[in-house]
């Protein structure tokens, strides 16, 4: 990785400014939660440290939460976090490049998208596996369509074109 501070060519606008930090602190917010949460999980598999019983794997391929963890650790914790930093500050990465569908986007804009898709789909999987709907669920859900629709905003996607 490396550091390319150089803003894209139309982030003189203050409020595509405003909307790419707000893009940018949902990425990080989710990723210090799920940081967190992950790291729980992966001290304490049996959830207790969460309240979460063993009985909510029932459906699923897991017989505690070590792995559920670490995939929470990792996809929607760590990556977020250096989504956050690379929609602040350009960083060129080569192995995210090449993953990146949008060649005429920044890595970290098309980052966003997959990132808002792993959350959505988190969610869906969590609730097909433990067949109930909670507040946290609704909140986490509404959070991935808003990453959705600001990364989407005609001001985000110009402000990413490389």
């Amino acid at each position: 990785m490396t550091d390319r501070s150089e803003n894209s060519g139309n982030s003189g606008n203050s409020n595509n400014s405003d909307k790419s930090y707000l893009l940018a602190a949902m990425h990080g917010l989710l990723g210090l939660g799920a940081v967190i949460g992950g790291f729980m999980l992966i001290l304490d598999p049996s959830g207790k440290m969460l309240n979460m019983p063993v009985s909510l794997l029932e459906r699923s391929p897991f017989s505690d939460f070590l792995i559920p963890g670490m995939i929470l650790l990792l996809v929607l914790g760590l990556f977020p976090i250096v989504i956050c930093m690379a929609l602040l500050r350009r960083i060129h990465w080569t192995l995210v490049e090449k993953l990146n569908l949008y060649p005429k986007r920044y890595w970290a804009w098309t980052f966003s998208l997959y990132t808002s898709y792993a959350l959505l789909i988190w969610i869906i999987v969590q609730l097909y596996i433990i067949q109930t709907v909670s507040l946290i669920h609704l909140f986490y859900f509404a959070w991935g369509l808003g990453i959705q629709m600001v990364t989407l905003l005609p001001d985000i996607q110009r402000r990413y074109s490389i």
